[in-house]
């Protein structure tokens, strides 16, 4: 059946890519243009008020499952704190044709960017990996380098998703109620390479955020962008608390397994993934 909920219009997709690049520079994971933020809209979004320039760009990668519809998206190199200051100067609209190999990109006059994220790769894949299997109407993706967590993928102990798990999710009660799936965490791959985009789409099939080692992560939601950086910043807080915690020569406990069964089984949760 198709979706009944009033969508948002542009002008509110736009302020919560805002909200979100302003609150992921808050907690540092995002220095000078590093980061960016997509957000598919599956429904008709009236583009051409703010987004007046046209021109035909060749996608990356085929994405059928997004044709005829379109996705918001960060300018390359522009800074993700300064979206909500000039969103049109910052974020340009993809407009999928129907062979779901072209589109229309839309801008404004005051585009600040030459090209899309350098990252669009791995954003498309994502989006029509999650399209085309659950047939989503709104889909949100942020990349981001958050410090802490980023720090600890730099430690081998570290880059094993269970282990990772068992040390970030051990601080708040809060990390397993919205983190249910855990962390996936991905060796050191290189940015923007096909074996990237493979085990990033793969991860984030069973978890919402995936860390990809020595680099940074990416979060994904079906409600809301701003709800895909709630998630990072739930998940830098127990990696925060983690690194302190080594600083301090490792004296705190943290919740036991069961204890975090506990709160699991008070809010619902059946499985959650802490290893």
């Amino acid at each position: 059946m198709p979706d009944a909920r009033p969508f948002p219009e542009l002008d509110e997709l736009l302020r919560s890519m805002g909200a979100a690049g302003s609150r992921i520079s808050e907690i540092d994971a995002s220095e000078a243009g590093a980061g960016n933020i997509s957000v598919y809209a599956g429904w008709d979004v009236e583009l051409r008020h703010r987004f007046p320039q046209q021109e035909d760009v060749t996608l990356p990668l085929p994405v059928p499952a997004l044709a005829g519809r379109t996705l918001l998206v960060t300018g390359s190199g522009r800074r993700l704190r300064q979206i909500h200051q000039d969103p049109e100067a910052n974020v340009g609209a993809l407009r999928v044709h129907r062979d779901g190999l072209t589109a229309t990109l839309l801008t404004s006059p005051r585009r600040l960017f030459e090209k899309l994220t350098s990252e669009l790769n791995s954003h498309l894949v994502v989006h029509q990996d999650h399209v085309a299997r659950r047939g989503l109407h709104l889909h949100a993706v942020v990349h981001a380098q958050p410090m802490h967590l980023t720090y600890l993928s730099h430690i081998p102990a570290y880059r094993e998703t269970a282990a990772f798990n068992a040390r970030v999710l051990r601080w708040e009660p809060e990390s397993i109620v919205a983190l249910p799936e855990g962390i996936g965490v991905l060796p050191f791959l290189v940015p923007g390479s096909e074996g990237m985009m493979k085990a990033n789409v793969e991860g984030l099939r069973e978890h919402q955020i995936v860390l990809w080692s020595k680099h940074g992560l990416m979060a994904r939601s079906d409600v809301s962008v701003t709800r895909a950086v709630d998630r990072i910043e739930y998940a830098e807080t127990g990696a925060r608390y983690e690194y302190m915690n080594i600083v301090a020569g490792g004296a705190a406990e943290g919740l036991t397994d069961a204890e975090i069964a506990e709160v699991a089984a008070e809010f619902g949760i059946v499985s959650p993934r802490v290893h």
